[in-house]
């Protein structure tokens, strides 16, 4: 080493939980012009320690998602204490987005690649009127629905199955621009991942509130493609005012195309939950 070199700075691996309000987002990845979860989180850091990393969601929520427990991980050189950048963030960032737990984990820890199970949640309001300050986080369904049909069909979802039929083209793979030739390489020569997944746990529960019924959709799995689990509610939605039947959705299974399945459910209605990994 010269004999005047600094030398280089210790990174520490962060890992934020952090929950939004996804409404007013372009969804988590960061997208030119556009103001998102990722962005925003990127931004506030570099107020607050003067870097600037990328922070690594567990998985990138679409517009009008929201989060009750992202998990982004990061690094960062500055020697700051965990409460110290949680009350930063917390002051800098958009009040829709709150830091719930910030801590250094170890340098293998990712948020996405590390994760082993997600679970969303999917919310709908069964009334005739949906209240204001619930709208921006429910779907306000307009039909009466057949809850034994609705808990019928999200059975069908559990265990391994491929998910093609209920997957939407994800955007940030077929249009994003690599930074690099070498990036473009291994593009080009990467395997599209199999739209197969695991779902330990998918089911309808009904919540009672003041303003009126909830009817919940819980889906855990270890994975999700794009649109998946709007597209799977959407189904259900079909199963249960009665333009679909349950002894169909095998063959929505078998067709592996997109136009067998239901619409695609609101954005507005979804969270996601948690994340779970395999540290002890």
């Amino acid at each position: 080493m010269p004999k005047n070199a600094q030398p280089a700075p210790t990174l520490q691996n962060w890992r934020l939980t952090l929950a939004y309000d996804g409404t007013d987002f372009r969804g988590w990845q960061v997208q030119p012009h556009e103001i998102t979860v990722q962005g925003e989180l990127q931004a506030a850091l570099e107020r607050i320690t003067g870097e600037s990393p990328l922070p690594q969601g567990s998985g990138r929520t679409d517009a009008g998602v929201h989060a009750l427990a992202q998990v982004a991980s990061f690094a960062l050189a500055a020697p700051i204490p965990a409460e110290n950048l949680q009350s930063a963030l917390n002051r800098t960032l958009p009040r829709s987005i709150r830091i719930l737990e910030a801590r250094t984990v170890p340098g293998t820890f990712h948020a996405r690649h590390s994760a082993v199970t997600k679970t969303y949640e999917y919310r709908l309001f069964q009334n005739a009127i949906c209240p204001p300050f619930l709208a921006r986080y429910v779907y306000a369904c307009p039909w009466r629905l057949n809850l034994v049909a609705l808990e019928n069909s999200a059975r069908l979802f559990e265990g391994e199955h491929n998910f093609a039929s209920f997957a939407a083209a994800d955007p940030d793979l077929t249009t994003r621009k690599a930074s690099s030739a070498a990036e473009r390489d291994q593009q080009a020569d990467a395997p599209t991942p199999p739209p197969v997944r695991t779902i330990y746990l998918s089911e309808w529960v009904q919540r009672r509130t003041e303003a009126g019924e909830l009817l919940v959709y819980r889906i855990r799995g270890n994975g999700f493609l794009h649109h998946m689990v709007r597209n799977l509610v959407g189904t259900m939605l079909e199963v249960g005012c009665g333009r679909l039947r349950c002894k169909e959705i095998p063959g929505i299974f078998a067709a592996r195309c997109r136009s067998a399945a239901g619409p695609t459910a609101p954005a507005r209605g979804l969270f996601l939950h948690s994340v779970e990994y395999g540290e002890p």
